[in-house]
């Protein structure tokens, strides 16, 4: 895994999944993977929140990590100021999201999060496949709303919505995937 390409990746789960008529959602970093299934399984649906479609949807200030890899430094030194930052640009609110973030953050493997850093930053994506539907919220920090083109917003939604729009996330999510 340490050189394989996030389509590869994308591919190789999807055998796990192994039905072409799946409804598959991803957030964030598993919507760029599931947008990765949607160009190459066509009857699948796909359905990504607080995520991108194609490279031109990352900020810029992210892309620019290609040339200088800061996420690097970011992951190794796992410190109480490097998960502060992070947990300010998801969006956590509150004691209970900023605790489960920062256990998500310190319990993930270093390897596989400096791989996906890097395969996101390399992404290179600019199909939008017709079978992707794209959720995202107004006040996303890491993936600002201003360069996404939604489907579906979620007015107020940061990039952890799901954690506290839980309820508007679900029913829409309710909506899609019976449609």
């Amino acid at each position: 895994m340490p050189y394989e390409t996030l389509p590869s990746y994308a591919e190789r789960l999807f055998t796990l999944i192994n039905d072409e008529e799946a409804t598959i959602v991803g957030l964030s970093f598993g919507g760029m993977l599931a947008t990765e299934m949607a160009k190459q399984h066509a009857k699948t649906k796909v359905i990504i929140i607080a995520s991108a479609k194609t490279y031109r949807e990352i900020p810029g200030y992210l892309r620019f990590w290609r040339r200088i890899p800061v996420y690097n430094v970011i992951v190794n030194e796992r410190t109480k100021s490097s998960s502060r930052f992070v947990l300010g640009i998801l969006g956590a609110k509150g004691i209970e999201q900023k605790r489960v973030q920062h256990e998500i953050l310190m319990s993930s493997n270093p390897a596989f999060t400096r791989w996906a850093m890097d395969a996101i930053v390399k992404w290179n994506n600019i199909v939008v496949p017709k079978n992707v539907i794209h959720i995202h919220g107004t006040a996303d920090r890491l993936l600002p709303y201003r360069y996404v083109k939604a489907d579906y917003t979620v007015a107020g939604g940061e990039h952890v919505m799901i954690m506290d729009r839980a309820d508007e996330v679900s029913a829409l999510l309710k909506t899609l995937c019976t449609a």
